[in-house]
């Protein structure tokens, strides 16, 4: 076996992501921004889970969702990611914004690393305590546990996060495995490639998310894959160069996306997404994508059109 690829199957069966950058143009180019959040934040998130037993892919979900991926007013102005308003023993200073009332009051604070760790705090009132008898990767119970509790007014709010969760395989990070760093592999410690790189698992595969400076001899030379391989598995001609966001499966994708995904088996088409994007956001081979959707061939898709993904 190839000795990089032998490293690769040991890092892939050890280590959960280390550092990385986001950004998926590739994947989904309105949802950009939220790789990029998720990247910068999870180490946050994974802290709050240790300390207050909270799982990290709801803090991301959360976090995304309330926060539109740090790019909200809130976030920018107040550092706010939550969307918690002012109200119980809170004494320090506040924002005004129209929320369900004209003039609502939230929570600004100095940093958004406080708003992580206020957040922690506030889902420890008694309305919340419920929610801490689940199990900490049962992220579907505590999406719904939280809109049970009134955290949002938002009817579909639970279905939204765990939706994120889901698209974006948030959950990988509600568990503590291999996540020591100072007890990395040998391939961690040797080769800044897979510091600099988070590997993802998604829809039975791994990927991995391009940065500044790759290309695809480089990666294909970092993980033992060939280069043959590597077009063929994400559908892509032999003249292509990645740009940093874009999504690299490092085996071949499967016929349709994940079980997780079955009872809501569709993808609403967004702005400036073509089908190869949606193909590579879940997994999919491009061939199979257009046999579940009934087309002899690859074509343009129309914003608000729906498609079948599993």
């Amino acid at each position: 076996m190839n000795k990089h690829l032998l490293s690769l199957l040991l890092f892939l069966a050890l280590m959960l992501p280390l550092k990385g950058v986001g950004g998926s143009a590739f994947a989904q180019r309105t949802n950009q921004a939220y790789w990029t959040y998720i990247d910068k934040y999870k180490d946050w998130a994974i802290e709050q889970m240790r300390e207050y037993h909270i799982p990290a892919s709801i803090t991301l979900a959360q976090g995304l969702l309330e926060s539109n991926a740090g790019r909200s007013r809130l976030a920018t102005q107040a550092n706010n990611h939550f969307g918690i308003k002012v109200g119980g023993s809170w004494t320090g200073p506040y924002i005004v914004q129209s929320d369900d009332r004209p003039d609502d009051r939230f929570r600004k604070y100095k940093s958004a690393r406080e708003s992580y760790i206020d957040h922690s705090k506030f889902l420890q009132q008694k309305r919340y305590q419920g929610l801490y008898r689940l199990g900490i990767t049962d992220y579907k119970g505590w999406a719904r546990g939280l809109k049970a509790a009134g955290y949002a007014t938002n009817p579909a709010y639970a279905e939204s996060l765990i939706r994120v969760v889901e698209m974006y395989n948030l959950h990988q990070f509600d568990t503590d495995k291999a996540r020591n760093r100072g007890k990395s592999t040998a391939i961690a410690q040797t080769d800044d490639f897979f510091e600099r790189h988070i590997i993802y698992k998604g829809n039975k595969n791994h990927y991995l998310i391009v940065e500044v400076g790759d290309d695809m001899a480089t990666i294909s030379k970092k993980t033992g894959i060939s280069l043959r391989k590597l077009y063929k598995y994400n559908d892509l001609p032999r003249d292509y160069a990645p740009t940093a966001g874009d999504l690299i499966y490092l085996k071949k994708k499967r016929k349709c996306a994940s079980r997780e995904f079955r009872k809501n088996p569709i993808h609403i088409v967004e702005v400036n997404q073509s089908l190869f994007d949606i193909a590579q956001l879940y997994g999919i081979r491009l061939e199979s994508l257009c046999e579940l959707n009934q087309w002899d061939e690859p074509h343009a898709v129309q914003v608000g059109e729906i498609l079948r993904i599993r």
